[in-house]
């Protein structure tokens, strides 16, 4: 599974890559802002894509406004922050963001959930 990671903070980043990195069946690559991540899809959207709501210069909203239409029903989207903000999310939902994942202590287990389709319903916003 392609991975698109795009998280600015470097430190974290490696720790959320070498993490899910230990399924070898995820080839992740990491991007520190959305302008280099929109410039790598080139057309073609990763299987799945984690990206940081608070990001330099393009959101992580306003990145998945500008790729939501070539979205198909089998790409991943999720939407990491460190906030814990209802109206964020709703917000999100509103947008089409189907998955949203607090950075805690189990964000790696929420992460691979999704990633494997083992996620429960506390984790869909379908």
């Amino acid at each position: 599974m392609e991975i698109f990671l795009i998280e600015d903070d470097t430190i974290y980043s490696e720790f959320l890559k070498k993490a899910l990195s230990q399924n070898d069946s995820y080839k992740i690559r990491v991007f520190h802002t959305a302008e280099d991540a929109h410039a790598a899809i080139n057309g073609n959207l990763p299987e799945a894509l984690i990206i940081d709501y608070k990001l330099p210069g393009m959101s992580g909203i306003e990145f998945f406004e500008k790729i939501k239409g070539n979205v198909k029903e089998e790409n991943k989207i999720i939407m990491l922050s460190a906030l814990d903000d209802g109206n964020m999310v709703l917000s999100f939902i509103q947008k089409g963001v189907r998955d949203y994942v607090i950075k805690d202590e189990s964000v790696i287990e929420s992460l691979r959930a999704i990633l494997d389709g083992t996620e429960d319903d506390s984790y869909l916003f379908n």
